[in-house]
């Protein structure tokens, strides 16, 4: 495992996402330090961790391990980004990040 390569992966987004080490790391209930070890490829994860990681990144397990995408994928959301312009894009990028986040909190306080 190129542990290394995985924490990167999933920093970038962690950030891409708008999420501090400290929102992080209290969505997936572990400590910044061990999320910060992860990010840095100094320590592995439990299969669990990693399936919570997957879960709040909304990044398939697949990719955070092995950096390959699903590119069979091809549903109605994604095919509506693909038509956007460059600005539309970014706008819906915006909404989706704060969704995203809103969705992880709504769980969290449940």
């Amino acid at each position: 495992m190129d542990w290394v390569s995985i924490g990167g992966r999933i920093r970038r987004q962690r950030e891409f996402l708008g999420y501090t080490r400290e929102q992080f790391a209290e969505l997936l209930d572990v400590t910044p330090k061990f999320c910060s070890d992860i990010e840095l490829g100094v320590k592995g994860m439990s299969v669990q961790t990693l399936c919570r990681i997957s879960e709040v990144l909304r990044l398939s397990t697949d990719f955070i391990l092995f950096g390959r995408e699903n590119t069979e994928s091809s549903s109605p959301i994604t095919q509506l980004l693909r038509s956007c312009s460059s600005s539309e894009q970014a706008y819906a990028e915006q909404l989706l990040k704060t969704f995203i986040m809103a969705m992880n909190a709504k769980k969290e306080s449940l």
